[in-house]
């Protein structure tokens, strides 16, 4: 990661600095400039001053011819040198300074004159007579300065320019750059990051069969294999639950199937008539041996289905018997919680496995039956609609609350919803109805009904393709040769 950062951040770094470099030396190039346009600018205004000065105090030593006049000559021409001495100072170019040197000289040799000339002399009047070619060379000076800054100032500006074009270029050839350094690290990091991702949700959702192998960085490796030895852990436990379900079920049907087989016989009267009292105690035996066998049966199922080692049983049948027989299987408790049953139920020839419809319309009931308060309503209706058995159970209960909506079909969850029924389940029932209504390649989907309770809608192919009965009917001759 830090490799990654660390190329990243370089060519923004680079450019950073260089674009840092650039404008101090701008800066710096045109602070001189500032400085040396100041500075001439000063010169100039005193090197035309003491010119001025200098013709005056000319002229007056011409007309008057007072000593003193000579003293304030000489004061003046030191002042006019000073200022042209200044000039020489900054970085002038060669005909610059040419012209200032000429400048120079000349002043020295109209201050030697005026030393060695009286007031009314020729040599006077030809001094003051020189100075407007004096003032000339200064203008020219002055001229010549400013066109120098003036170029010196049009040179930084297309150095301004030049510079920002280059930031510009620069930036523009980084950013692709970046960008797929950037790309490059995203995906190094992101693929094994998204596979950690994808094998934590299939942890979450209890898928254990695929190994989780990862190639990445070592930190991410070395996650991957912990991620791997949970998933074994996971797989070892799911295993030795579905291990310890089917053999405690086995266990139980036999002495289950015992007690049952006794229960049928009391109540046809085998080892003679019982009475009343006697005939209601057995009939209570009977119902709780069938509510405790059909838990039996849906650890069976869930077990077995949880180990991937039983199909689907196709075969066509007639759905009316297979809902009279449920609801016969469950009368004693529907009698007992005096529940009003509203049945409707078209006459559908469905092709599936029979006996993992009735458990799903067995376990559908055993809820709504838990959950609906005495004197309550259970609707039943089934009917088919574009090659689909569609199959309602309403129930009159609290119904399902928002947040138990998404858990309720998981495997031995039970929601807050309390339970009107004696016997409370073991939370597989609504579990077992999602895995036979997907191995039947259909959808099951929870409503609110009209009377607040909870609607639940099967959606089922009324016919199976052809592929699947005929790997059905192959896996059936397969065991058959084996046993």
């Amino acid at each position: 990661m830090l490799i990654g950062f660390t190329v990243m951040a370089a060519p923004l770094l680079f450019a950073i600095v260089n674009a840092a470099v650039q404008m101090n030396t701008l800066s710096n190039r045109s602070e001189q400039l500032v400085v040396h346009g100041i500075q001439s600018t000063r010169n100039n205004q005193r090197m035309f001053e003491e010119i001025a000065a200098l013709e005056r105090t000319a002229r007056l030593y011409q007309i008057i011819g007072n000593a003193d006049l000579v003293e304030s000559y000489a004061h003046h021409n030191d002042r006019l040198v000073t200022a042209l001495n200044d000039l020489l100072t900054l970085p002038l170019d060669a005909e610059s300074r040419s012209d200032v040197n000429a400048l120079l000289a000349e002043a020295g040799r109209l201050f030697r004159v005026l030393k060695s000339s009286s007031a009314n002399s020729a040599q006077m009047a030809d001094l003051v007579n020189a100075f407007p070619h004096v003032s000339e060379l200064a203008s020219q000076v002055s001229n010549r300065v400013s066109a120098q800054i003036d170029t010196e100032l049009s040179s930084m500006q297309l150095a301004a320019q030049q510079a920002q074009q280059n930031l510009f270029w620069r930036t523009l050839l980084l950013m692709p750059m970046t960008l797929v350094v950037v790309g490059i690290f995203t995906y190094l990091f992101g693929r094994p990051i998204r596979a950690i991702d994808r094998s934590i949700s299939e942890l979450g959702r209890g898928t254990f069969s695929r190994p989780i192998v990862i190639r990445g960085p070592t930190d991410l490796e070395r996650l991957a294999k912990q991620l791997e030895w949970l998933r074994v852990r996971l797989l070892e436990l799911a295993q030795e639950k579905n291990r310890f379900l089917r053999h405690m079920s086995h266990e139980l049907k036999t002495p289950l199937a015992n007690i049952r087989e006794g229960t049928e016989l009391l109540m046809d009267g085998a080892v003679g008539e019982l009475q009343s009292g006697q005939r209601e105690v057995t009939a209570i035996l009977r119902e709780n041996g069938m509510k405790l066998q059909r838990l039996i049966e849906n650890l069976l199922s869930f077990s077995a289905w949880q180990a991937k080692s039983v199909g689907l049983e196709i075969s066509e049948f007639k759905l009316r018997p297979l809902v009279k027989t449920v609801l016969e299987n469950q009368q004693l408790t529907l009698v007992a919680h005096r529940v009003r049953l509203d049945v409707q139920v078209e006459d559908l020839t469905p092709v599936a496995d029979r006996a993992k419809l009735r458990l799903i319309l067995d376990n559908l009931l055993s809820n709504a039956v838990k959950f609906t308060p005495r004197g309550g309503t259970i609707s039943i209706h089934a009917h088919g609609e574009r090659e689909q058995l569609l199959l309602d159970v309403i129930d009159s209960g609290p119904g399902i609350p928002a947040e138990d909506r998404g858990r309720i079909f998981e495997a031995f969850y039970q929601g807050k919803t309390p339970q009107g029924g004696h016997v409370k389940g073991t939370g597989i029932g609504l579990s077992v109805v999602t895995e036979f209504v997907t191995a039947h390649s259909g959808s099951i989907e929870i409503f609110e009904a009209k009377s607040g309770g909870a609607h639940f809608r099967v959606r089922l192919p009324l016919r199976q393709p052809v592929a699947a009965i005929a790997h059905e009917k192959a896996d059936k001759a397969e065991k058959a040769h084996a046993a």
